[in-house]
């Protein structure tokens, strides 16, 4: 704290660097998200004036504000289509959140998250799935167990499982 009878500090004639704001990277993630531990140089983002048309893989989360025609393809990993999105490709990831519009179908090894204001038109595989009071959500859905490599198969469907009797 200063005081009257303390002598002011003396002043450099160095120039200082004005200070700069930190980037918001959080400002990016969504409010409220289950899990993960992508941080924000673990993310790589689309934004609301880029217009992909093709494929895209890699090795670290993704997320979409822009918009995006094709494959989207990065297993292991969270994509995530901001309010702005718009998403007419199929998706395969580790967990996916669509807070915009997608048309196409989703693959997730472990969990599908379609927010309130969020929209998904296409078939949905797996592990877990949410849907928000308020999204839309138009296809199928099939709910995979996350260790399906070691389960049998299921009849497939039209067949009706046989009685046991003893």
């Amino acid at each position: 704290m200063w005081k009257p009878s303390q002598p002011e500090p003396p002043v450099s004639n160095t120039p200082q660097e004005p200070v700069r704001p930190a980037p918001p990277s959080a400002a990016m993630e969504t409010a409220g998200r289950a899990g993960g531990s992508a941080t924000a140089g673990d993310q790589a983002t689309i934004s609301k004036g880029l217009f992909i048309k093709g494929e895209i893989s890699g090795s670290e989360s993704l997320f979409i504000d822009g918009k995006v025609e094709g494959s989207v393809n990065l297993n292991g990993n969270r994509v995530t289509v901001g309010r702005n999105g718009h998403v007419a490709a199929s998706i395969t990831a580790r967990e996916v959140v669509v807070l915009g519009k997608v048309r196409g179908n989703v693959t997730a090894t472990d969990r599908v998250d379609i927010r309130a204001e969020g929209a998904l038109t296409g078939d949905v595989a797996a592990a877990r799935i949410s849907i928000e009071d308020g999204a839309f959500f138009k296809g199928g859905i099939d709910i995979r167990k996350p260790d399906a490599k070691n389960q049998p198969a299921a009849a497939p469907a039209g067949e009706a499982a046989k009685p046991v009797h003893s």
